[in-house]
């Protein structure tokens, strides 16, 4: 059987002289993927060519065997949840959910039943009746969710989705997510919480100045940066003495001493050599109490792949 895909081919997209996204392939499989770039990389033109709201100026995109040049076939499988405010404060949420449901093609009462069970999937029954001009940014964020969540999408895209939630519904918000990508189901996210995308994304899109950086699951991508050292945090008693002996190694390219001196950072082009080394060290009477790769993370991966600051 084959298995649903989102696919952009030779994809770009100009506002004027200004570049939006340059000649993007992807392929896409369901699962949790996150969009990771700092502002202005791409990440929201990307989204809104996959939703159809914006069209690319070459090259082709199709979203579960659909053409976002097809927008009503499209809305029938993607729930779109902006990072923008856009839902009228005079207007209360069960009313900003459904009204987007009708619009999608669903009678009065069927966006009504939708539209409460996706406010009751986000705890949000106690607040639908309310004004969205009395919510907290928080809720405004999760009836916007509500919105994207009501139709029951195949493809669920969210920009910065965690952004002004709290711990609690942080979490929550994440288990809805997974349980979405558990389904078979496409839930593409950007996102600058770096924590979350390192846990909950089955993979990682990095972009910069409109052009994919690197993309696969975190390790992976790791694994194929050749160019920058792999970083290690050592802890261990005789720290001085274990700086010295690997600095004599060849793939070793910095070492830094902890001013406890009961610890170090290490940075080596050859994570294969650096093991053995430090085994070596280990075997000659050397307590080595603890290794941790530091760049094992979306965090530092953001930082090597696009070379700024959030």
């Amino acid at each position: 059987m084959t298995v649903p895909e989102i696919l952009f081919h030779d994809v770009s997209k100009f506002y004027g002289e200004v570049l939006g996204v340059n000649k993007v392939e992807l392929r896409i499989l369901p699962g949790i993927t996150s969009l990771v770039g700092p502002n202005g990389s791409g990440k929201t033109t990307l989204m809104n060519l996959l939703t159809g709201l914006i069209h690319p100026d070459r090259g082709t995109i199709m979203v579960r065997g659909l053409s976002p040049r097809d927008p009503e076939r499209l809305m029938r499988i993607t729930g779109y949840a902006t990072q923008y405010d856009t839902a009228p404060r005079g207007t209360t949420g069960f009313d900003f959910v459904s009204t987007g449901l009708i619009v999608a093609g669903n009678t009065k009462k069927q966006a009504a039943d939708l539209a409460w069970k996706a406010l009751e999937h986000i705890g949000m029954t106690e607040a639908a009746h309310r004004k969205v001009a009395s919510y907290s940014k928080g809720m405004r964020q999760r009836v916007r969710l509500a919105q994207a969540i009501a139709g029951d999408p195949d493809v669920l895209v969210l920009d910065e989705p965690l952004n002004g939630l709290d711990p609690l519904i942080r979490a929550e918000t994440v288990a809805l997510f997974q349980d979405f990508a558990a389904q078979g189901r496409h839930v593409i996210l950007s996102s600058h919480v770096l924590q979350e995308v390192d846990i909950i994304s089955d993979r990682v899109i990095f972009i910069s100045n409109g052009m994919i950086v690197a993309e696969g699951e975190i390790r992976g991508v790791r694994e194929e940066i050749h160019e920058h050292p792999s970083q290690y945090m050592i802890r261990c008693r005789d720290a001085s003495r274990v700086a010295s002996l690997l600095f004599g190694q060849d793939h070793i390219t910095e070492v830094k001493l902890h001013d406890d001196r009961l610890g170090l950072l290490v940075m080596t082009r050859d994570r294969v050599a650096f093991s053995r080394a430090l085994t070596g060290i280990a075997l000659d009477g050397h307590t080595i109490e603890s290794v941790m790769a530091v760049d094992a993370n979306v965090d530092a991966l953001y930082k090597y792949l696009i070379g700024g600051s959030e």
